[in-house]
């Protein structure tokens, strides 16, 4: 007997991969889970937890190329285009700017509201079904406003955008704003509360995850860096690892932002970047907000638990340059400072950074490959992956065990990058 054999072999141990395993575990298959650290150590743990229907727009729209340009001057821009000279990055661009019109924004905003809302509704059941502890909280996601520019600009491009989707988004004046959150310092001009938004601690969410696998019958095998993949007709034959050869009837492919890296092992050229991105997680402060928050002007999102207090958020596209942007983090701080009255907790426990991965087009990447008649990619969920792990985890155990899902796949599927 190969103990090395599972039905599917999910490699990622991130939020997705751990998903995945959960319902294909539910469904009856037998999974192995490789992952090169610990189950969430990417970027599922130190992101901000906010679960967004309302992130349904698309970052491509006619004018963010300039935005993206006029960044490579300023460092501490939430979003930063580092100048130097990367041709993968640089063709990632063309093709994010070729998507940079409203035929390609409104298309995008409707195909990632599809799986975000048929996520949200499927993590609220997982929490309660399984009995995952991880600080869910149905209290919707609060934008605001310090200038009139920016919230005219943001009623243009994204509440209009949600309702037409039929996305709730309710205005507020900015007395009413600083009424239901007095933790924001005095001069807010309004605000946009999405009340269908959620938060969770991701970190306690990859664990929960982990935990629910582990029981089920599922195996993690952790410290399993993939160095390489041996092949024959059409199939994956093998994963090479640090810790041995592991074989799969199926394959699942989830390793977000190193999904281009272990692709090219098999001939697959996968169109994504990673968006680097930064957190800051300090005990709770006294004056904590009731409500996760953007602060918009700064691009700060502000996430508050029973556990712990985070500030994260910013996009930085420097390829796959490792280590903390000391000016990307004090940007974190002086845009808590200039909205919050108590911007920073008692303690600073974690200054964190990770990738993102990014697609092209701002759609997860989720279906079979027609190269690879056994692989299935689930990747490419730029800043959603939490926020879009159940609707994926469930379009992948459809594809697998034949089920039908509520969801059309074909706009996420991989064929449309000939993959």
């Amino acid at each position: 007997m190969d103990t090395h054999r599972s039905d599917v072999l999910i490699l990622g141990g991130g939020v997705i991969g751990l998903a995945c395993a959960l319902y294909l575990l539910k469904a009856g298959a037998s999974v192995r889970v490789l992952e090169q650290g610990m189950p969430g150590c990417g970027s599922s743990h130190g992101n901000c937890g906010t679960i967004t229907p309302s992130h349904a727009p698309p970052l491509a729209m006619p004018g963010m190329i300039g935005v993206a340009l006029r960044s490579m001057l300023k460092a501490d821009a939430p979003l930063y285009l580092n100048p130097r000279l990367d041709g993968p990055r640089l063709r990632w661009l063309l093709g994010f700017a070729r998507r940079c019109n409203w035929r390609d924004f409104h298309h995008a905003a409707s195909a990632r509201l599809a799986i975000l809302q048929r996520s949200r509704q499927l993590l609220a059941e997982l929490v309660r079904d399984e009995k995952l502890e991880c600080e869910f909280a149905e209290s919707g996601v609060l934008y605001a406003y310090r200038t009139a520019a920016k919230q005219v600009a943001d009623e243009r491009h994204h509440a209009t955008v949600l309702d037409r989707l039929g996305i709730e988004v309710q205005r507020l004046r900015g007395g009413d704003v600083e009424a239901i959150e007095p933790a924001l310092k005095p001069g807010i001009v309004g605000g946009l509360f999405h009340r269908g938004d959620a938060r969770l601690r991701p970190d306690r969410y990859a664990a929960e995850l982990a935990r629910r696998v582990i029981e089920l019958g599922g195996v993690i095998e952790t410290g399993a860096r993939i160095d390489d993949f041996t092949t024959g007709e059409g199939r994956i034959r093998r994963v090479m690892t640090s810790r041995g050869a592991f074989t799969g009837d199926s394959v699942l492919l989830a390793l977000g932002a190193w999904s281009p890296l272990l692709s090219k092992k098999l001939d697959m050229c996968l169109p994504m970047q990673p968006g680097k991105g930064y957190s800051l997680t300090y005990s709770r402060p006294v004056l904590a907000p009731r409500h996760a928050l953007v602060l918009r002007e700064a691009s700060v999102c502000v996430t508050t638990w029973n556990s712990g207090y985070r500030l994260g958020s910013t996009m930085e596209f420097s390829g796959y340059a490792e280590g903390i942007n000391r000016t990307r983090i004090d940007a974190l701080r002086r845009g808590a400072a200039e909205g919050l009255r108590e911007p920073e907790g008692p303690a600073l426990l974690e200054e964190w950074w990770g990738w993102r991965p990014m697609s092209v087009d701002e759609l997860p990447i989720i279906g079979r490959s027609a190269r690879w008649s056994n692989l299935l990619l689930a990747t490419g969920h730029g800043m959603l992956g939490v926020s879009m792990s159940t609707g994926t985890a469930e379009l992948a155990a459809s594809m697998l065990g034949g089920s039908v899902s509520p969801v059309d796949a074909s706009p996420y599927a991989p064929a449309r990058f000939g993959l």
